[in-house]
């Protein structure tokens, strides 16, 4: 008796936390389908299976849902044969992916938990492994897990709801900007505290290594500088360095949140500074590809920063990743009123998760951000923000 109902305990155990993982990996990259696109398109790139990169965005939101619809009905006992293949099948593919990614360092974080909880490729690879081991000793014991309602047609009602609201999250998410906001560039932040390393922070320790060879036996050793030093062996005429010395990192240190982004004109000249330490309300439309950027939407906001700019100090420009004449293209198209700038794609990946998007900064501070779907109109932009300094 207290050997079966031991048994019973485990299993309900590895399934609720099994069940629980899943249930938490597909959320919290539901929350930020866009972000996890990104990621899925540098395992593309890796598999040169680049013409899936317009299917990213679709794949990220399935894949998302797969695993919080597999996670929960794993917890509620449901359909259990095919649950327990589906997290099988689904634990060895993102074992393999791992462990690529760690071996042949191809993708230097997986994305298991989008941004929320960055893991390394090992890290990940090493959390796969466990996984896989529980969900084999689920599958084979398949046949003792208890479904928490007997009745089919419950069981279906229930397995339905829950398909249609995983894959609600990540569409939700998708149109109207992730509902926690794990990137540096998130409402609230200063962005010019988190481009600098403050003060007393810890930086990166490094440590420089020779690489000596006996001239008369041929041994070779390799020898940290300080030892080069102590032990003096730089005195030694039978020694000599071969080769160049080699830098190693020895401790990591402080990390700056934001050391990628870089402001430039047309010309190239760096306009970073005073873009994002504007002392006064500042629109930043972001539209990373130009010419993937909705048009409307577009419209829509210059619009806006061309009523904004004529009542109140506002600086409104646009950043994109796009090519120069791309910018003026669009530009010529919809007579376009605000400066444009150029950035690198992955900093403007990372403001907000739309193309195009806004964000309203002030002394360096992200106060709001928007989707295209969701951009305010000039009167609530008024009320709420920019009355405070009319001229």
């Amino acid at each position: 008796m207290g050997n079966t109902f031991r048994s019973s305990y485990l299993l309900w155990t590895i399934r609720i936390f099994t069940g629980i993982i899943f249930v938490f990996s597909g959320l919290i990259k539901a929350n930020d389908p866009l972000g996890f696109s990104y990621k899925l398109e540098e395992y593309f790139q890796v598999f040169n299976l680049e013409f899936l990169n317009n299917y990213a965005v679709i794949a990220a939101v399935l894949l998302c849902s797969l695993e919080m619809i597999l996670g929960t009905l794993l917890i509620f006992g449901f359909w259990k044969n095919k649950i327990l293949l589906g997290l099988l099948l689904l634990i060895i593919f993102f074992t393999f992916l791992t462990f690529y990614s760690a071996f042949f360092k191809v993708v230097t974080s997986c994305g298991c938990f989008g941004d929320a909880i960055p893991l390394t490729p090992w890290q990940s690879f090493s959390k796969d492994i466990i996984l896989l081991i529980l969900i084999i000793f689920l599958f084979i014991r398949r046949n003792d897990i208890q479904p928490l309602l007997k009745d089919p047609y419950n069981a279906s009602i229930v397995t339905a709801a829950i398909v249609v609201i995983s894959i609600g999250i990540g569409v939700y998410t998708y149109n109207f900007l992730p509902f926690i906001d794990f990137l540096p560039y998130k409402k609230g932040n200063n962005l010019p505290e988190l481009m600098r390393i403050p003060e007393g922070a810890t930086l990166d320790e490094y440590k420089t290594v020779y690489t000596l060879k006996n001239i008369h036996t041929a041994e070779t050793k390799i020898i940290s500088d300080k030892d080069y030093l102590k032990t003096e062996i730089w005195k030694d005429s039978n020694w000599e360095i071969i080769g160049d010395p080699e830098t190693i990192l020895v401790k990591e240190g402080y990390k700056v949140p934001i050391n990628d982004l870089i402001i430039t004109d047309a010309n190239g000249v760096d306009h970073t500074d005073n873009i994002i330490e504007n002392p006064t309300y500042n629109f930043i439309i972001v539209a990373n590809d130009i010419q993937k950027s909705n048009l409307s939407a577009l419209i829509k906001l210059n619009n806006l920063a061309k009523e904004a700019s004529e009542q109140y100090a506002v600086r409104s420009v646009l950043l994109t990743s796009s090519s120069a004449q791309m910018a003026e293209d669009i530009s010529n198209e919809i007579n376009w009123v605000t400066e444009i700038f150029y950035a690198d794609g992955v900093p403007l990946k990372s403001m907000v998760r739309a193309n195009p998007g806004l964000i309203l900064m002030k002394n360096g501070t992200v106060i709001e951000k928007w989707h295209y779907h969701l951009i305010p109109s000039f009167e609530k932009l008024e009320k709420r923000y920019l009355a405070e300094d009319r001229q």
